[in-house]
């Protein structure tokens, strides 16, 4: 029987990663996508191909429409299906309102809005032309609904991601492929490992009401939940995977 494939974009590090892998532990194939990071992408594939699946890495800036159509160029290149796409990629730039350049809020459009909106219609249009089921997902984040300091375009690109997965859910309901999004909040990455990281992970961890940050495998188990057939009735919903932390402020106790 032939194995489902998986595309995860900006999976070569931090929680793309892990939904790649989570995939892979799950018997799929996977696309791994990358910008820059070509090594940690061709450490992640090694890895997914130690668990008996296939992966390939192909590389793409998906801020732009010529970076996504190098992307599904390359990913027809290596697989014939696309039974799941996540789009994952994104960056976070923070500045306060009154400083915030045309250029930056361009970057970060571009890449957490625009670029997820038109993978995600390339990912469909594939789809619908191979006559699959499939299953689209949007990593969103929490800022969604919660509201932080020097996050306007941040924040307002990913509460686009949220309505977003909405129309797209109507929109795609009709061929059976199903959208859905995962909205994280704070998440150990690799990057967080010298001292002063620590001590902000043990700051903000006291804050939210599970006591730690997300994980790139939890997040990557919750996208494998959603595009799995106990999940076939979810569609246009957001899942959030904060470990409480926008519920209301804690008293103080002391």
């Amino acid at each position: 029987m032939d194995r489902k494939v998986a595309l995860v974009t900006g999976s070569g590090r931090g929680i793309g990663r892990g939904i790649a892998l989570a995939f892979a532990a799950e018997g799929y194939d996977v696309c791994v996508n990358y910008n820059t990071s070509v090594e940690r992408a061709e450490a992640v594939v090694q890895e997914i191909r130690a668990l008996g699946v296939r992966a390939e890495a192909v590389q793409a800036d998906i801020s732009t429409i010529e970076g996504i159509s190098a992307l599904f160029e390359g990913f027809s290149k290596h697989f014939y299906r696309l039974d799941v796409h996540v789009d994952n990629s994104g960056i976070t730039r923070m500045k306060p309102f009154l400083e915030t350049t045309p250029e930056m809020f361009d970057e970060v459009i571009h890449t957490n809005l625009r670029g997820l909106y038109f993978c995600g219609q390339r990912a469909a249009r594939l789809m619908i032309e191979q006559g699959t089921k499939g299953v689209i997902i949007h990593i969103s984040s929490n800022h969604t609904q919660g509201t932080w300091a020097n996050s306007t375009v941040y924040a307002a690109a990913k509460a686009g991601v949220n309505k977003l997965t909405k129309n797209m859910a109507l929109d795609l309901a009709s061929y059976g492929i199903r959208v859905a999004g995962i909205a994280p909040g704070y998440t150990l990455l690799e990057k967080q490992r010298d001292e002063r990281a620590l001590q902000f992970i043990e700051a903000i961890s006291s804050r939210i009401p599970l006591g730690r940050f997300t994980t790139p495998e939890e997040v990557g188990g919750a996208a494998v939940y959603l595009s799995s057939d106990k999940a076939s009735y979810i569609t246009g919903t957001t899942l959030y995977m904060d470990g409480g932390a926008l519920l209301p402020v804690w008293a103080d106790q002391g």
